[in-house]
């Protein structure tokens, strides 16, 4: 009787409203295990969206709760409830502050630019290359794969710079949105995929395609920009005068966790499996896509072919590997209308076996009948094979 009349489901109401709704948004948004293949993006868009307004109403619950009811708890019932509301402080913390991205993976204070003379970046870095209005820069992707993003300028245009580790990624974005450039936040990951929202619209975006997912935007694409994914040593030879970003002070330790992420595979670190070539979820691809078609070639067999004469949805294309093993590149092999096959000399160069013309690592042609041509450049991405996958259904694999 006297239970009855502390009413204790004002009590938990208050709690479940205070506690469901943060750790569930917080479970979906992060890799913990299983949230992330679930189709729960629209779930945890309006989610986010009434988390603070349960919150809200599950604290005036508890509040009425002490205000008439508290003082006739037992002591016992008293000391449960108390140490109930200290447990969900805990909960709190991890579901906003543990396991929030925006405060795991922050934005860098200060975006420090260098010339080669003054970089402090170790020039065997993997860096994502930019060109714009003939300014080159440079974002290693040991501090990219940290902050997720880095929002610039290169030769007066805007861009978004992302990366997401989960996904082994990079994109490169402009960031205006119905003509206004917009500001993007990193809201979590679905599918192992970082997603990012936009200041003014609040939609949400599919780092890997740049897709809105979810929001007023749905369905549209940000406009993406043409970058390269080199060592800063091959970039810097073909752009000399790029500026590099340096280090943000304030993130050594973030960036230290990060240390061989641009250079070692998992399964190589994986003592298990013997077969080395053996494609896994976290085998590196190369993906490219011509005319609405995918295709994603091993990386480690590129490794030792270095390269690669190609047809994908009637585009001839080439892929190859420079000599670091680390810096690729994909070209459409047709010159001055006629198809070309390439292949590397004995001293590494890049020939044509057709007119056994030279090219250099930027697609120019250098010496032979074909001197001064160049290849057209195609966008390439070296990503994870479980997200090549996901996000390009009915991919080829090579």
């Amino acid at each position: 009787m006297k239970e009855n009349k502390t009413s204790p489901w004002v009590f938990w109401t208050g709690f479940c409203l205070l506690l469901i709704p943060g750790l569930v948004h917080a479970y979906l948004l992060m890799p913990f295990p299983g949230s992330q293949d679930l189709n729960a993006i629209t779930v945890s868009y309006y989610l986010e969206k009434i988390v603070w307004p349960l919150r809200i109403t599950g604290a005036l619950f508890i509040v009425v709760y002490f205000v008439k009811y508290f003082a006739a708890n037992s002591r016992k019932n008293k000391i449960v409830k108390i140490v109930v509301l200290a447990l969900y402080l805990g909960s709190f913390y991890i579901s906003d502050v543990m396991f929030k991205a925006e405060t795991m993976f922050e934005e860098p204070k200060s975006v420090v630019f260098a010339n080669a003379i003054t970089n402090k970046v170790p020039e065997n870095y993997v860096i994502l290359g930019v060109v714009n209005n003939d300014v080159a820069k440079a974002y290693p992707l040991i501090y990219l794969g940290y902050h997720h993003k880095v929002q610039d300028n290169v030769g007066g245009e805007p861009v978004l710079v992302t990366y997401c580790t989960m996904c082994r990624t990079g994109r490169v974005f402009s960031p205006m949105i119905n003509g206004k450039r917009q500001d993007f936040r990193l809201v979590g990951a679905r599918h192992y995929n970082a997603v990012i929202e936009d200041v003014d619209t609040k939609s949400w975006w599919y780092q890997a395609t740049g897709v809105a997912a979810v929001g007023p935007m749905k369905g549209n694409h940000l406009k993406e920009l043409y970058y390269e994914q080199s060592t800063l040593s091959s970039w810097l030879t073909k752009h000399p005068g790029s500026l590099i970003l340096q280090p943000d002070k304030h993130f050594t330790a973030d960036y230290n966790d990060l240390k061989n992420y641009d250079r070692l595979q998992a399964v190589d670190r994986d003592s298990t499996i013997k077969n080395k070539d053996t494609l896994i979820r976290k085998s590196w691809v190369l993906g490219v896509i011509t005319n609405g078609k995918a295709k994603a070639y091993n990386w480690r067999q590129l490794v030792k072919t270095r390269l690669v004469n190609d047809n994908l949805a009637n585009t001839p294309i080439v892929v190859s590997l420079e000599k670091d093993s680390l810096t690729y590149h994909v070209w459409n092999r047709t010159v001055n209308g006629k198809e070309l096959h390439f292949n590397l000399d004995p001293t590494g160069q890049l020939t044509d076996t057709e007119t056994a013309s030279v090219w250099d690592w930027d697609g120019l042609c250098t010496s032979g009948t074909n001197k001064g041509a160049k290849l057209d450049k195609i966008q390439a991405y070296q990503e994870y094979r479980h997200s090549w996958n996901h996000f390009h259904e009915g991919t080829l694999f090579q």
